[in-house]
């Protein structure tokens, strides 16, 4: 097995051949280039030479044409005879072949459900996926905790429209424990939630949860697997798209162990339309985005950052970007003129051409790149034509691919959801609890109340009886405050909101009939 993967060449008229050494493959890197450059044949070739040596992918497919890596080239494709070209020219023996591949989709269509828990997508991606404001965010913060005092699990969204349904019902006592929780933020959360179950985000969340373990397999010839997630649908939510691709790596760096620098990466992690993690991004999801890149690598994992221009990448994380490959830049603009001069001198020069023009003047399929080599040291840049792929370039026919998805031993693991045990269910046999003592309070004092009429008669009223108030400091020191808000629960059953709350759980009840 090669400890490389050959990227392409030059011939006569370029430098010399380009390879991505495997051992700096954690290194993390970057492909950018204009729209029409050939970024996707690049970040294809690349998955195949990581799955070819045995290291799994992970890349989503934002356009719906990286689907034919599971099929093999052919000779009756349209471009087979400028591959060929191009691969006598580079000194490539190309052969073609398929990848073992596993379909994901988030909305359970063109691949199996991918699905994360609200837990584990945590308050702070939660509050960038709502657009939450600090207020708002510091609400979701307290509910969050509440979940995790009353052993109330968030697992998806219904779970946490019931929590926030119950703090907003017991503001006041919530209040006084974690501050103030206004109803106003919490109604702001619940429309944004509503918004995000209109866009179909309901499906991300639930069980059972994606197992970072089976992105990280080998088919029986030891062989990668490219996990392609089905994303041309949900790039019509970018922000969801960039949150739960955060989330994943996330995952991913709290999850593995840490190896240092292996001879083969663990996985590789290809995040297209990388912008879009950046747009607007407050800065502790930067920092947080900062310190995954930084780190994740001594746990085996590479990060590809795949976008138009470098410059959509901040600067702190772009420095972490070893292995590069840069496809045209066009600079119509001033600003687009700024951006090229500042690509250009990321690179270590080549004294046979000027970086700056080159990265301009390449066309469709070359690029100018620079990968680590010997001791993590990035090399001169080059002038390199891309290497042709040997899977199939473009979609696999759908019959095909549903084929693929029908066959694969994931389907039986993920095709069906499972709605057990948590906060929903939890709050609604509270309500149902707390409805119960309250009646049976209420029939009590109505049956207590009978005799004490009738003895009231035989006594003048300044020789009743008077029962002592408890004492409230009392009440307080012997409640937690799950029993004091179960308390208040039961209150509030008779007013308006509470009626309204059983209303909604019935409803859901007899809507999933």
């Amino acid at each position: 097995m090669s400890d490389r993967i050959f990227v392409g060449g030059g011939g006569a008229a370029y430098g010399v051949a380009q390879e991505l050494l495997l051992k700096y493959g954690n290194r993390h890197g970057l492909i950018a280039g204009a729209t029409g450059t050939g970024k996707t044949v690049t970040l294809q070739i690349l998955a195949e030479g990581f799955s070819a040596a045995g290291v799994p992918v992970f890349m989503a497919d934002v356009k719906g044409d990286l689907s034919g890596i599971a099929a093999s080239g052919s000779a009756t494709h349209k471009l087979h005879d400028a591959f060929t070209s191009r691969a006598a020219t580079i000194g490539l023996d190309l052969h073609y072949r398929a990848f073992p591949v596993t379909f994901w989709d988030m909305f359970g269509e063109n691949g199996h459900p991918i699905r994360a828990t609200v837990a584990e997508m945590g308050p702070l991606l939660l509050s960038r996926l709502l657009e939450l404001t600090e207020p708002q965010e510091g609400v979701l913060n307290v509910a969050f905790r509440l979940s995790d005092e009353e052993q109330l699990p968030l697992l998806d969204l219904k779970d946490l429209q019931a929590l926030l349904s119950f703090v907003a019902e017991h503001a006041s006592e919530i209040s006084g424990r974690y501050g103030l929780v206004s109803t106003t933020s919490i109604g702001a959360i619940q429309r944004r939630l509503l918004v995000l179950e209109n866009q179909g985000a309901a499906q991300m969340f639930g069980e059972p949860a994606l197992d970072l373990a089976d992105l990280m397999r080998l088919d029986a010839q030891g062989a990668g697997m490219v996990n392609i997630l089905a994303a041309d649908k949900l790039m019509n939510s970018p922000r969801l798209y960039a949150t739960f691709l955060l989330w994943l790596l996330s995952e991913l760096f709290e999850q593995l162990p840490e190896i240092g620098d292996p001879d083969l990466p663990k996985l590789v992690f290809f995040f297209d339309e990388a912008h879009l993690l950046f747009n607007d991004a407050p800065k502790a999801l930067v920092q947080k985005v900062e310190q995954v890149a930084r780190l994740i690598r001594s746990k085996g994992v590479g990060i590809y950052f795949i976008t138009q221009n470098p410059a959509d990448v901040p600067d702190v994380i772009l420095g972490q970007l070893g292995n590069r490959v840069q496809h045209a830049l066009r600079a119509f603009t001033a600003k687009d003129q700024k951006d090229l001069r500042l690509a250009a001198q990321t690179y270590r020069p080549n004294p046979n051409f000027i970086t700056e023009e080159a990265i301009r003047d390449v066309g469709t399929g070359e690029a100018v790149t620079s990968f680590l080599q010997a001791k993590g040291v990035p090399s001169v840049v080059e002038r390199t034509l891309i290497r042709p792929p040997a899977s199939q370039l473009g979609p696999i026919d759908p019959t095909v691919r549903a084929q693929l998805i029908a066959g694969s031993v994931m389907g039986a693991k993920y095709r069906q959801s499972i709605d057990r045990d948590s906060a929903y269910e939890r709050l609604q046999r509270r309500a149902a609890q707390a409805a119960q003592e309250a009646a049976q309070a209420q029939s009590s004092a109505t049956q207590d109340a009978v005799p004490e009429f009738q003895n009231a008669r035989r006594y003048q009223p300044s020789s009743l009886p008077r029962s002592p108030k408890p004492s409230k400091a009392a009440a307080s020191r012997s409640d937690s405050i799950g029993t004091t808000l179960a308390k208040s629960f039961a209150r509030s059953l008779g007013s308006k909101a509470g009626q309204q709350l059983v209303r909604g759980v019935l409803g859901s009840l007899f809507k999933s009939r």
